[in-house]
């Protein structure tokens, strides 16, 4: 039994030596499996394009035309016609002021009227007899004179008359207080009951016409300034005043449905804020602006021709709040530049520095990549990108699963360590043999 020992020995060298071999082998295949391949990015390549520029500025919608609803003769208001809140033509009732006291005004001018005519019939025919009686020489020609200057005095009297009682029927239209422009009425500021005068300070109510209506905006001067330098050297293509399109958005962030037009810029520098004040006019046939409401009007003032612009989710932002893009080079490696953005258009922003034609930014999958990454360039079109991008997740979800299957080999190691087991069985074994063999020499010694 003693000649299978050296076999035995032979068979557990050439056991440990395999398993060491398959150890040494196990990590770096294990490395090579791990390894994930390049993750696929939405990309969009960088051109020149035409792009207006639109300057978004605050400002509060003012009525054409505004008007104090206000007695032009005192007295006692009786009625409140007008439904509050309405729209009115001009000359409209709203109020009717007591009118008694201009009635008889009225009745007494056309009674002076009355005298003032009778008297004028008088004069003119002492007249004519005044003027028989010198043609046949028997008065002299100063009496005459004396009745034609009465005759005039009547004449005059009787036009101031009249004229008497054109103003007591005006005082008494006046009773009637009317609308003085065409528009919406607010609030009746008086009741019935109330004594009003016309040398008072207090309106009845007021009148404001809101179709169309204007937009007060104001304008920093010093992006005045920028683009009037920029049309100076041709950056900017200049838009004619009459066909500038303005565009006004709510407070709530909705837009106007109709377009405005930039009526006047004025020529001087309101010097506490250092802006220019604009004035647009907007249709608003819906009644839907109102005077004192807060808006924002987009201004289009010109057209970059040679504009480079970026969608807004492709920009990223450091620690220091500046912005970045993630580029990617001709090796497919992930650069982050800083660039400077001129201004939003839109879901896309307007790059002035950081920047080149042809150069490919990522705009879909940074959460798959960062700087210094090789990664897949893929061409990206809004949400075409990101569906695309779903089964490229999909994609390199399998490759980490396979490693993450083989990442535990632990029962082949198992196995290959099972010899060393079966060796050390049979080292016992030989040593169980050499056990008993000093048995039989016992023996012989007894």
């Amino acid at each position: 039994m003693s000649a299978f020992r050296p076999a035995r020995l032979f068979a557990a060298a050439l056991s440990l030596a395999f398993l060491a071999g398959c150890q040494e082998q196990e990590p770096a295949a294990q490395a090579q499996q791990a390894a994930p391949p390049p993750s696929p990015v939405g990309i969009v390549e960088v051109s020149l394009e035409s792009i207006p520029v639109v300057s978004e500025l605050p400002g509060r919608i003012s009525p054409t035309r505004i008007a104090e609803v206000r007695p032009r003769v005192g007295g006692i208001v009786l009625e409140r016609i007008f439904e509050q809140g309405i729209d009115v033509e001009e000359g409209d009732p709203l109020f009717r002021i007591d009118p008694v006291t201009f009635e008889v005004q009225v009745q007494a001018a056309e009674a002076s009227v009355a005298r003032a005519e009778a008297v004028l019939r008088q004069a003119t025919q002492e007249a004519e007899r005044t003027r028989t009686l010198v043609q046949r020489n028997t008065l002299g020609t100063a009496n005459l004179e004396t009745a034609e200057a009465a005759q005039a005095q009547a004449q005059a009297d009787l036009a101031s008359a009249q004229a008497n009682l054109r103003t007591a029927q005006i005082n008494l239209d006046y009773a009637t207080v009317r609308a003085p422009i065409s528009g919406r009425i607010g609030r009746a500021l008086v009741t019935e009951g109330a004594l009003v005068s016309a040398t008072g300070t207090e309106a009845l109510a007021t009148i404001q016409q809101l179709d169309p209506v204007y937009a007060d905006i104001q304008q920093p001067v010093a992006e005045l300034l920028r683009l009037r330098e920029a049309l100076r050297t041709g950056a900017l293509t200049e838009i004619e005043p009459d066909v500038a399109q303005v565009k006004l958005m709510l407070d709530d962030g909705s837009e106007h449905p109709h377009t405005g037009r930039l009526l006047f810029s004025e020529a001087t520098v309101e010097p506490t804020s250092g802006q220019v004040t604009l004035r647009a006019e907007f249709p608003n046939p819906d009644g839907t602006l109102l005077p004192g409401m807060y808006v924002r009007v987009a201004v289009e003032q010109g057209v970059d021709q040679n504009a480079i612009a970026v969608p807004n989710q492709s920009l990223q932002r450091d620690t220091a709040g500046r912005a970045l893009l993630y580029i990617v080079n001709a090796e497919n490696v992930v650069e982050a530049r800083p660039v400077m953005v001129a201004r939003e258009v839109g879901n896309r922003s307007v790059i002035s520095q950081g920047l080149s034609v042809g150069e490919r930014v990522v705009a879909d999958g940074f959460q798959k990549t960062g700087p210094g990454a090789t990664v897949t360039p893929v061409p990206w079109e809004g949400g075409v990108g990101e569906s695309a991008s779903a089964p490229a997740e999909g994609g390199e979800q399998a490759p980490a699963a396979a490693p993450a299957e083989e990442a535990q080999p632990e029962e082949p190691a198992a196995e290959a360590e099972t010899p060393p087991a079966e060796g050390e069985s049979e080292a016992e074994n030989t040593q169980g043999d050499a056990v008993p063999s000093p048995t039989p020499r016992a023996e012989a010694a007894q």
